[in-house]
């Protein structure tokens, strides 16, 4: 079990305040805290080993490329990827990830009558990219639809599935908290001879992942999701997938070789790298996954959800009716976000009034709109646990909720 105190402890943004009250933090779905050894990390590659990488041929510079490339290994390790020196892209985010994925294999294997699956509960980072290729290259998307709970309707997936080339869907829903079942999805899309892309942003911090159990060809999320830094993300693909993919962003430490008439990329994760990279965002980042396997990602997985389990049961207890949490009623069917409404209190109303409590939740669309217009609400609030966050903060939540009502009773 997860020792509470120890792990809330190495957080240090957690000893502040907010309005002469201890922080609540309840935005982990947006970005989690980060742990004081990863911020160590960062801060003694600065002091000690910093250089630019694949470049010097001097002591700092080889510390530093070695940690650079060190930091694929443990992002590989924690993702269970087989050959991860050769597999593992560092990209700025998610994001730009899957516009990697998009631009380079979408823009090289797509065309008019292709398919492109997606979901209605997609992330808008996992919608735009294609929309812009669709317009550009006129192959069809098709969207797997949502039952009441929230979950993915696959009673008709190998019709949904025929003819395509690609199924690209998020692991866990960054509003519902849906946890999708990724393995059937891969088994389903291989055996129609599509390739799948998963988004993930939310499952990879929250869930034990292995790619290679899952039987998935490309995987993108972000460090700061998972206790590492801002401005490092991964693209995962396979390496025989990767190796078919042409370069996405051009210039230097991405070529092989330069002519006036040409140039041939390099081999590797390298050819999608361009420019200096985030080295010390690497840095952070391999600590940050060291620091989630220490836990264990079993561990976290079984915390979270019993905190879930928790504050839905509180919430509903201290609510009734006037609440409507969207996703799965089940905790076990769902990662530790909570999206809800209360009565007619908008949910940019109740943030602020959390605010005032030093409750921090999100509200707003979520970069989810396809999915709030199929939901039938303009905004939700969303509260979204992390590692470090304990019963005391949902029962926060609820507290500074209740709050919430009276004023706008």
């Amino acid at each position: 079990m997860i020792d509470e105190a120890r792990v809330r402890a190495q957080f240090p943004l957690l000893k502040r305040e907010l309005h002469g009250k201890p922080i609540v933090y309840l935005d982990s779905a947006a970005s989690s805290l980060q742990p004081q050894r990863v911020l160590d990390a960062m801060t003694n590659y600065y002091e000690h080993s910093h250089a630019n990488v694949h470049r010097g041929v001097y002591g700092t510079a080889e510390e530093a490329t070695n940690l650079y490339e060190g930091a694929r290994r443990a992002v590989g390790s924690l993702i269970g990827a087989k050959h991860s020196p050769q597999e593992i892209v560092f990209t700025k985010n998610t994001t730009e990830s899957i516009n990697l994925f998009v631009g380079s294999w979408g823009g090289a294997n797509l065309g008019p009558g292709d398919v492109v699956v997606l979901s209605i509960m997609e992330h808008h980072a996992n919608i735009v990219p294609w929309l812009v290729l669709q317009e550009r290259l006129g192959f069809e998307i098709r969207w797997i639809q949502i039952d009441a709970q929230g979950e993915l309707i696959l009673e008709d997936l190998d019709t949904v599935l025929a003819g395509a080339k690609v199924l690209s869907i998020t692991a866990m829903s960054n509003v519902l908290g849906t946890i999708n079942p990724i393995a059937e999805l891969a088994q389903a899309a291989h055996r129609h001879g599509a390739i799948i892309h998963v988004d993930g942003a939310q499952s990879v911090p929250h869930l034990s992942v292995d790619v290679v159990d899952l039987d998935i060809d490309l995987m993108s999320f972000s460090s700061h999701k998972m206790l590492g830094p801002t401005g490092i993300g991964v693209l995962w693909a396979r390496r025989e997938l990767l190796t078919s993919m042409p370069p996405f962003l051009t210039g230097g430490g991405m070529i092989l070789d330069v002519r006036t008439d040409g140039f041939i990329p390099a081999d590797g994760p390298a050819r999608f790298e361009a420019g200096t990279p985030p080295i010390a965002e690497a840095v952070g980042l391999a600590e940050a996954a060291r620091f989630l396997e220490e836990l264990g990602l079993e561990e976290v997985r079984a915390h979270e959800e019993a905190l879930t389990a928790y504050a839905l049961d509180r919430l509903f207890e201290a609510f009734g009716d006037d609440l409507v949490v969207h996703g799965p009623r089940n905790p076990d069917r769902r990662g530790g976000v909570i999206s809800f409404t209360l009565g007619d209190v908008h949910a940019h109303d109740i943030a602020q009034i959390l605010d005032s409590h030093a409750v921090c939740v999100r509200p707003g669309h979520h970069c989810a709109k396809p999915l709030m217009r199929h939901l039938g609400v303009p905004a939700t609030a969303r509260a979204s646990f992390g590692i470090y966050n304990t019963q005391a903060d949902a029962d926060a939540l609820v507290e500074a909720l209740r709050d919430a009502t009276k004023l706008f009773a």
